[in-house]
């Protein structure tokens, strides 16, 4: 697998609004919610392709289809993505990583505003998404 650069960069916030309080409010960030959902985002951040907030409720909804981050596994407090250069580079880096052994949370898929991504759950507790989101790729 080639990771071509990270891509996102989201802490993982079981109290969105204090979140936003500490990131938002206190630090400056431009993050903007996009929708109702909670989801605080920008891309405007230098360092960092995309910088988020992003509600646990959520993180539990994308990698298990349920809004409880489920018992037994670490909570996460944060996600990293790793943009590969090809949207079919993402498929075979998920066989990768359960070849060497990585519990794998979901599978390659289209999210619905486009980006393929499959996640897993690093030693540290942390959500690490294998990506590619076109709009972030030259030409």
């Amino acid at each position: 697998m080639r990771i071509a650069f990270v891509s996102s960069v989201a802490p993982i916030a079981p109290s969105p609004v204090a979140s936003r309080r500490l990131y938002v409010e206190t630090l400056g960030l431009p993050l903007v919610e996009h929708d109702t959902s909670g989801y605080a985002s920008s891309e405007e951040v230098d360092g960092v392709r995309h910088l988020g907030v992003w509600p646990l409720e959520q993180a539990a909804e994308a990698c298990f289809g349920r809004s409880t981050w489920p018992e037994g596994r670490p909570v996460p407090q944060a996600s990293i993505e790793f943009e590969v250069e090809r949207e079919g580079d993402v498929a075979p880096a998920v066989e990768e990583l359960r070849a060497a052994g990585h519990d794998v949370l979901h599978d390659a898929r289209m999210e619905p505003w486009g980006q393929t991504v499959a996640r897993l759950q690093s030693p540290e507790g942390l959500i690490v998404g294998i990506s590619y989101a076109p709009w972030m790729h030259d030409g």
